[in-house]
């Protein structure tokens, strides 16, 4: 084993000067020497690289640091593996969290560049869909913030997730091109590389005295190449690393094929492998989708464990004290092909019996599960996987036997319990269940808010957890507060600072100090004026892009988040047309002022999504164009969500909508930034809404609709929301000018098909839920229009959520799950 020594004798780096003189210089230098620019002829995509290049110089000294003390002191290193890391923007982040921010910008305004523009011109990272990659990415900077060693593992999309765009209302898929100019952040690791192979056969070694040797000879290999992020904490008290796999074939280019003429085909190894990191998530109606993302989870997978396996064996003699030196957490069930994967390695490559394989597997990984949705845990064709990846199918059918002999021989499992628990679903095609695969080779697996864990146990995961009783937890989610409020919302940020001081930036907590001045006239004044000034500069936003006008006066309310059925923007649609119908009826009612903002993208191959995204946007150019509505409603759907774009909408929201159907929405991290920024929450008793309710305190949110027991126990029952909506007008009515074409004239049966499936299952009870969602609105313009009510619940909502800080989360993974 490696000698430790204590990281005092460590030389701390060189500190480099943040004077703006000094910044101003290095960014001269930058330009001049790294990108060949003079000034006079630089443009601002030259001025960004180069004011990236002289952050990231600050960055990795600190990164060089961090990760020498990791090596000295034989620290417990965390590594994470997602699917997802929706980092967005860096360079705002970076310089925040290094602390030269203010200096950087008066370098800026001493050469005539105003950073802002700049900082614009800096592409959204492409890597991740919604809240499961956004808290992979909320992760990694409170892993550096609360000084926990610890990689992030993920693939480098080149297009990533898609470009969202409208095509009269309906969306439009378009590559994102983030990396068409290079990505200056990162730095290529040719070293890392490493063969991931696909597809072929298993051989059979006879060792003799009973022992055999199983040999894997893959069909199709590939190369994965690291690419590394420094990913800096809060005062860079450490920078951990971001390594992303990018695809390389073993031959680019078949030069007999070419110089036979056959110039598409002599590319084929280049263009199979290069589709591996290609396109995030890639639609898997089509066997070949299905096929392309179980070769991109066991590609980025495979990378991930023979780096860190390589890592190992440089620190320690063997894998014995792999569970005490290495942490690895598996982000939902797209890296769960690891516990497969790892248990190959250990003994086809290393030469470890199986049963101490698969004892050091399961000590080393833990599982965090986000879902509920037996859709979303994922599982496997067994004919595809099997042809895919030969030598794990092997391995998953050993584990189950152990599993599955256990249960029966220890516990008396009965037979359904055995189907329930196994990692092969015997129902109709036989699949493989790689959320179980995943619960059974983790010593923890963790919900993300205190309902979804208790759920887990009772619904998906029951029988397993009977049978390993103590191995479910909870971690609920949380976000980072300087990019959710000190970045995002700097207006707000200061107002806090000067009010309370600055013990709240290193304790998100300390936040509860600001409780006090909700009833201070004068600070409620300045909290409103604050949120006004983050409208106006939404409403500039979407006059800008979608040529919509809005009144910055008017509430905003705002739901962002990916578009599916059971987070229910069809109920706000619904409500919206309801609202519609009332205001034009009974015009001399004193309305509320409301813009109905959405945003978020459709999975390509969902259908329902999609038309939800067309019936969003035909709703909005009905309402919007009609002059008898006097501007008092306006409905918008803001294309290509994305993390930018979060960060404008979130600070002007004064409603956030969290309605999902109960007992689906796992935790949810939407509503903690709205609430950190002063938003008023409308939502169900769903995932971390519980939480929020219980820290902000029943009056200051809105909850309505069934609990997640009452849906169970309707759906058990028996549903019927055809009496439910023949019962409210209102909700009638709406449905009826939906269905019948009010809102498509150009194809009046255009959403007849979504409404009929309201009528006859409303599996997400929309129906259900809508008369007590609707009396909840009328609530909620009541307590508008008593604005020092309004301010004073919504500075108690950004005052007690400090408690959601992501740095909280992660120190509970530490102690709790990691040892570290």
């Amino acid at each position: 084993m490696m000698n430790r020594v204590s990281s005092n004798e460590i030389p701390a780096p060189a500190l480099r000067s943040t004077e703006p003189s000094q910044l101003a210089t290095e960014l001269l230098e930058r330009l001049k020497y790294r990108i060949g620019k003079d000034p006079k002829v630089a443009k601002p995509h030259d001025w960004l690289t180069a004011a990236i290049l002289v952050a990231r110089d600050r960055i990795t000294d600190k990164w060089m640091d961090s990760t020498r003390r990791t090596y000295a002191t034989g620290a417990k290193r965390v590594y994470y593996l997602s699917l997802e890391f929706l980092i967005g923007r860096l360079m705002r982040d970076a310089m925040t969290n290094i602390g030269i921010m203010d200096e950087m910008r008066e370098a800026f305004t001493s050469l005539g560049v105003d950073l802002d523009v700049i900082a614009e011109l800096e592409p959204d990272a492409a890597l991740g869909n919604g809240g499961l990659g956004r808290l992979a990415a909320c992760f990694i900077e409170s892993m550096a913030t609360t000084d926990v060693p610890a990689y992030g593992y993920g693939i480098r999309y080149v297009h990533g997730l898609f470009r969202q765009q409208m095509a009269d209302g309906w969306q439009v898929e378009l590559p994102e091109t983030w990396l068409a100019h290079g990505n200056p952040w990162e730095f290529e690791r040719r070293e890392s590389s490493y063969e991931i192979g696909f597809g072929g056969a298993v051989e059979t070694l006879d060792l003799g005295e009973n022992q055999q040797r199983f040999v894997w000879k893959p069909a199709e290999r590939v190369i994965a190449t690291a690419y590394d992020t420094p990913a800096v904490g809060w005062r860079a008290k450490r920078v951990n690393t971001l390594r992303l796999w990018a695809a390389y074939p073993i031959d680019p280019i078949l030069l007999d094929a070419f110089n036979a003429g056959d110039h598409i085909g002599a590319l084929r190894e280049s263009n199979k492998a290069e589709s591996l990191t290609r396109v995030l998530y890639p639609a898997d109606a089509t066997p070949a989708g299905q096929e392309l993302r179980l070769r991109q989870e066991f590609f980025f997978s495979s990378a991930s464990l023979q780096d860190i396996l390589r890592r190992h064996l440089q620190q320690y003699p063997d894998f014995t004290s792999l569970p005490d030196a290495v942490a690895i957490q598996l982000n939902d069930t797209h890296p769960a092909v690891s516990v497969a994967e790892l248990v190959r390695l250990l003994t086809d490559v290393h030469g470890l019996e199986f049963d101490a394989a698969w004892d050091i597997a399961r000590k080393t990984f833990a599982y965090t599960n986000h879902t509920l949705l037996p859709e979303a845990l994922e599982s496997w064709a067994v004919p595809l996987f099997e042809r895919l990846l030969p030598r794990h199918m092997q391995i998953v059918y050993a584990i189950n036997a152990k599993i599955l002999l256990e249960a029966r021989r220890d516990r008396g499992y009965d037979d359904q319990r055995i189907r329930n628990i196994s990692l092969i679903e015997e129902g109709g095609e036989r699949r493989v269940r790689m959320g179980n695969l995943a619960f059974v080779g983790s010593h923890s697996v963790n919900g993300v808010s205190a309902l979804h864990t208790e759920l887990m146990k009772e619904t998906v995961f029951a029988d397993l957890h009977r049978l390993y009783p103590t191995r479910i937890n909870n971690k609920t989610n949380g976000i980072t507060p300087r990019r959710w409020l000190m970045q995002c919302n700097p207006g707000l940020f200061n107002l806090i600072r000067e009010s309370i001081g600055v013990a709240f930036e290193d304790d998100a907590e300390r936040l509860k100090a600001l409780d006090v001045f909700a009833g201070d006239a004068a600070f409620r004044e300045r909290f409103a004026a604050i949120k006004r000034e983050n409208k106006v500069k939404l409403a500039h936003l979407v006059q800008a892009r979608l040529g919509v006008r809005l009144d910055p006066d008017a509430m905003f309310d705002i739901q962002i988040k990916r578009i599916h059925e059971y987070k229910r923007q069809l109920l706000n649609i619904i409500e919206a047309v309801a609202l519609y119908d009332q205001i034009r009826s009974r015009p001399e009612l004193d309305w509320v002022p409301r813009v109905k903002l959405f945003a978020g993208k459709a999975a390509p191959s969902y259908h329902n999504a999609k038309l939800i995204i067309k019936l969003a946007n035909d709703v909005a150019r009905v309402i919007n164009n009609d002059p008898a509505v006097r501007g008092l409603l306006k409905v918008v759907f803001v294309p290509n969500y994305n993390v930018s774009l979060a960060e404008v909408m979130v600070p002007a929201a004064d409603l956030s909508e969290q309605i999902s159907t109960a007992g689906m929405e796992a935790s949810g991290t939407g509503n903690m930034k709205f609430a950190l920024n002063g938003a008023l929450t409308i939502g169900t008793l769903d995932g971390a809404n519980v939480e929020m309710r219980d820290h902000v305190g029943a009056d200051n949110i809105v909850i309505f609709g069934m609990t997640a027991g009452e849906v169970a126990r309707v759906r058990a029952e028996g549903h019927n929301p055809r009496a439910i909506i023949e019962s409210s007008p209102e909700l009638s009515q709406a449905l009826l000018a939906i269905s019948s074409g009010v809102f498509s004239p150009d194809d009046r049966d255009r959403f007849a098909g979504l409404i009929d499936g309201l009528y006859n299952h409303d599996w997400f009870m929309v129906a259900a839920d809508f008369d007590a969602y609707a009396q909840a609105q009328r609530n909620v313009d009541r307590l508008w229009n008593d604005k020092v009510s309004w301010n004073t619940k919504a500075i108690h909502n950004t005052a007690r959520m400090g408690w959601f800080s992501s740095d909280r989360t992660i120190r509970q993974y530490a102690t709790e799950i990691w040892g570290v």
